[in-house]
């Protein structure tokens, strides 16, 4: 009877161990193609290629055991009871001779490892057995003639006698190890040998299990668009300098001067140079995200939707708007969504574009993180606008490069319009020996484009109605949400579009006001003449405006918002109107010593002067000289412990514990609730199992914010939950918890903190 690795479903057929196997070693041949350099780190000393090739034969014989294939075949009566097949997949490989002592134990670990980390093996599973006779009874079970013949006929395989020996004897041995001090951390002299080979297995076993056929990995042919361009317009000094430099490198241009572009350039070098790997692109926000992943993965003008792929905390949303506009049934969408999500987790792209805690998490030991770590080998990691980052991220930022450049040999590419010198010097720390290209004189000549306008006194409309009026496309940028919907709601007219963008809205809403803002830069004959957003336009939002009214804001962010004002330098000189009067409440999103350098600095501009864009260095040093104490203290603090995370409990086969992964997300700051006039449509959608458009309904607000609102009144958040009956995780029924929140909520001004909306059903608990 043939052995099986996967029952029969309703979609797929049963599967048999054989063709799991060369499922496993199809993905095993293409990782040599698209990771060709994860042999070459230094501290790789085994023949890495051949060791996880014999580990992907070995870790699934163990489900010969004659009642697992009872299971997979659907006979219910079997005596199977939750046991573990890796554990007797290990007397198999404890049978096969030839291997060098040391390097056998490291792969009996990955093997027994592939499913569930070696402590809670050891916990949950080899507890079962009340000894090595147990042990050994139940491995009379499993059909050793049947592997003996696979392994002969298929892989030239022959094993000595089998001999079953009791698991927890060596799973406690590694257990052991880790509690010693140094065995198997960092400095181990196998630690990553360890660490690799497993990352290597999972994805293999992951994406072998999931019937995944190719990974793409970047040839000439996907940076064929740079020559479009470079036949069009030529390249810049800097895009060229990019071009032709491997190594490290920092790049200074103006904002608009075809960093992108410099980017990949810089990538298809180190290609050249280096080989393959996977390319990161990382970016701060959600909008910049996903607006990158639409730029590189175009088929006609990019790398082409095979080759990119993107990671962030909000890709749910994405997707679901994504295939809605696609009109797609809902468990076709499910499903896309899924497929989509497992295609970009996995190794399948290399190109992701993702947010630096997409990568940051690998170090804090979370779930996965062998392989997030197998998948930077030889990679090249491009940052942009890593201005926006506070103190703490770019602590973590720092021991991310350390770890990546000295370990994993990995790239780095950092891209800046304005960069503090001291910032600079500590990011370069991280890597050592690199490159500084910088645009040149001529060019930041070109790229004057703004004449600063200094207004006394706060924001306020007069002014911005008079450049509606004058038809001018109007930009006005505000640093809270209320005082955005205030001007919003001052401004709009049926005399022109106009959309209001910030982070009071739920997805399905911001997602549809990101549409109709692209559409309207589309529309020549009716564009968009009004924007009025928060900060979330100041990121890579490919919009082009004539003029901007904006509130005092830091220096970097000011240069952000300004670059979506005469984006193309087609205009001229176009004004930007900066009010010199801040509100109380801007002093608890900016320091208030960081706007008064700005301030500093803008006179020194001059009203009514031009920007001259090659000084924009010089001022950013001076409203940045340095951290603040409290900065500096921050920096040290995130600083110290992930270095001390990564180099004592980052350890393979093993979870974090629970503290470490605590200390991960709790520096995420938001909560997301449920508007109290979408709280039926949130239940109906629970209702039809409808998860992610449920999700999409909520709206996230600051922790702080959250707190704030439940000691001002009893009333404005309620705690609700909802039932939903069905098969999930084996339970009839389960309970989806929830906050209300009883504050306004609507689709075209989001979330009014000032305007009570009181749940009109009595019924709260549904």
């Amino acid at each position: 009877m043939k052995i099986l690795a996967k029952s029969a479903t309703d979609k797929d057929p049963e599967l048999t161990l054989l063709e799991h196997i060369e499922d496993c070693l199809l993905i095993w041949r293409y990782l040599q193609k698209c990771f060709p350099n994860v042999p070459n780190i230094p501290s790789v000393s085994i023949s890495f290629w051949e060791t996880l090739w014999l580990c992907i034969v070995f870790h699934d014989l163990g489900k010969a055991h004659r009642e697992f294939q009872k299971v997979l075949r659907g006979i219910k009566i079997n005596e199977w009871n939750q046991q573990r097949h890796e554990l007797f997949s290990l007397p198999f490989f404890d049978a096969y001779e030839g291997i060098e002592p040391e390097v056998k134990k490291l792969m009996w670990w990955v093997i027994a490892a592939h499913h569930k980390d070696l402590g809670m093996l050891n916990k949950d599973y080899l507890e079962y057995y009340e000894g090595a006779e147990d042990y050994k009874s139940e491995f009379r079970e499993v059909d050793t003639e049947g592997v003996r013949q696979l392994l002969r006929e298929h892989y030239h395989i022959e094993i000595g006698e089998i001999k079953p020996l009791f698991p927890q004897l060596k799973v406690g041995d590694y257990l052991r190890y880790i509690k010693s001090e140094g065995k198997y951390r960092l400095f181990d002299p196998n630690y990553f040998n360890l660490l690799l080979l497993f990352g290597g297995m999972k994805h293999c076993d992951h994406m072998g299990s999931a019937r995944i056929k190719e990974l793409f990995y970047l040839q000439n042919q996907n940076f064929h668009f740079l020559e479009a361009q470079k036949a069009k317009h030529g390249y810049y000094q800097h895009q060229q300098e990019c071009s032709d430099t491997w190594g490290n490198v920092i790049l200074t241009a103006p904002t608009g001067s075809g960093k992108t572009e410099s980017a990949m350039l810089w990538a298809r070098k180190q290609i050249e140079k280096f080989g393959n790997g996977r390319v990161f692109f990382i970016l701060p926000y959600t909008a910049s995200i996903n607006a990158m992943y639409e730029r590189l993965g175009d088929d006609d003008e990019g790398m082409g939707n095979t080759q990119v792929g993107m990671l962030h905390g909000k890709l749910n949303d994405y997707l679901y708007n994504y295939f809605e506009d696609l009109q797609y049934s809902l468990s076709k969408k499910k499903e896309a969504i899924k497929n989509l999500k497992d295609k970009y987790k996995n190794a399948v792209t290399p190109v992701k574009v993702v947010t630096p805690f997409q990568l940051v998490k690998h170090l804090f030991g979370l779930k996965g993180f062998e392989q997030g770590l197998f998948e930077w080998s030889g990679g090249y990691f491009i940052f942009d606008e890593i201005h926006a980052y506070d103190a703490s991220v770019i602590a973590q930022i720092k021991v991310l490069l350390e770890f990546a450049t000295q370990y994993l040999n990995v790239h780095v590419l950092i891209m800046t319009a304005t960069l503090p010198d001291f910032l600079k010097n500590t990011l370069a720390e991280s890597f050592g020996q690199f490159y500084e290209i910088k645009a040149s004189d001529e060019l930041y000549q070109k790229f004057t484009r703004h004449r600063l306008i200094l207004r006394g006194g706060l924001l306020r409309v007069e002014p911005i109605e008079e450049a509606l009026k004058a038809g001018k496309k109007v930009l006005v940028v505000c640093n809270t949400v209320k005082k955005a919907q205030t001007i919003y709601k001052a401004l709009k007219s049926p005399k022109w579009k106009s959309v209001l963008l910030h982070s009071a809205f739920n997805g399905k809403d911001r997602n549809t006001h990101e549409g109709n803002l692209k559409a309207g830069e589309k529309d020549k004959e009716n564009p968009i003449k009004l924007l009025v957003g928060t900060q979330a336009i100041e990121v890579s939002l490919d919009i082009d405006y004539d003029i901007i009214f904006t509130e005092l804001a830091p220096f970097d962010a000011l240069i952000q918002r300004f670059g979506r004002v005469n984006r193309k330098r087609e205009k001229g000189i176009c004004e930007v109107h900066v009010f010199e009067e801040s509100e109380p409440n801007d002093f608890y999103i900016y320091p208030k010593d960081v706007l008064e350098r700005t301030l500093i600095v803008l006179k020194t501009i001059g009203n009514g002067n031009e920007i001259e864009e090659a000084k924009l260095q010089g001022f950013m040093n001076e409203v940045y000289p340095s951290w603040s104490e409290k900065q500096e203290k921050e920096f040290k603090e995130r600083y110290d412990m992930l270095k001390d995370c990564v180099e004592n409990l980052l350890r393979p086969l093993i979870r974090n514990s629970k503290q470490t992964e605590e200390e991960f997300y709790k520096q995420f700051d938001g909560i997301k609730v449920v508007p109290a006039r979408l709280v039926g449509d949130f239940k109906k959608l629970l209702d039809e199992y409808d998860f992610i458009g449920a999700e999409s309904l909520k709206v996230q607000i600051r922790k702080k914010k959250f707190a704030q609102l439940k000691a001002e009144n009893d009333i404005n958040l309620l705690p609700d939950k909802h039932m939903i009956e069905g098969e999930f995780n084996k339970e009839k029924l389960i309970t989806i918890d929830f906050y209300i929140i009883q504050k306004e909520y609507t689709e075209e001004y989001g979330l009014d903190y000032d305007e009570q909306e009181i749940l009109k059903d009595d019924n709260v608990f549904g």
